[in-house]
């Protein structure tokens, strides 16, 4: 069953991922907001690959593995990271879809952690 959860919590961060394309979150993250527009788009989309291929290939196989572990905290956090920058002007996630995929992807995170305990 924590398989199902965690391949589900992925496949809820990947599509959140490809929704922060279209809301332009490289305008919020703090080191991004930085570069030009377009440089910071490119390098927004370009730093996914790496990390969708460690999430893949290194939460592969063990159930408390670092990655699992990891990615299933991180989604927590970032629910909260989320809820703070919701207030910065670029801030673009202000939907009940994209709102879905965030939440959705923090209780899977917590869900994930309880069937491993």
């Amino acid at each position: 069953m924590h398989d199902l959860i965690y391949y589900t919590m992925v496949g809820a961060f990947f599509t959140h991922e490809l929704d922060a394309v279209k809301r332009h979150e490289w305008r919020v993250l703090p080191v991004l907001r930085l570069l030009p527009e377009r440089t910071g788009e490119q390098v927004f989309i370009w730093i996914h690959v790496p990390l969708f291929a460690l999430l893949l290939w290194g939460g592969d196989g063990d159930p408390s593995s670092v990655i699992r572990v990891g990615l299933a905290v991180f989604a927590i956090v970032h629910v909260g990271l989320h809820i703070i920058f919701r207030r910065h002007p670029a801030y673009e996630f202000n939907n009940p879809s994209s709102w879905g995929l965030i939440l959705m992807t923090g209780l899977l995170g917590t869900l994930y952690l309880f069937s491993i305990a």
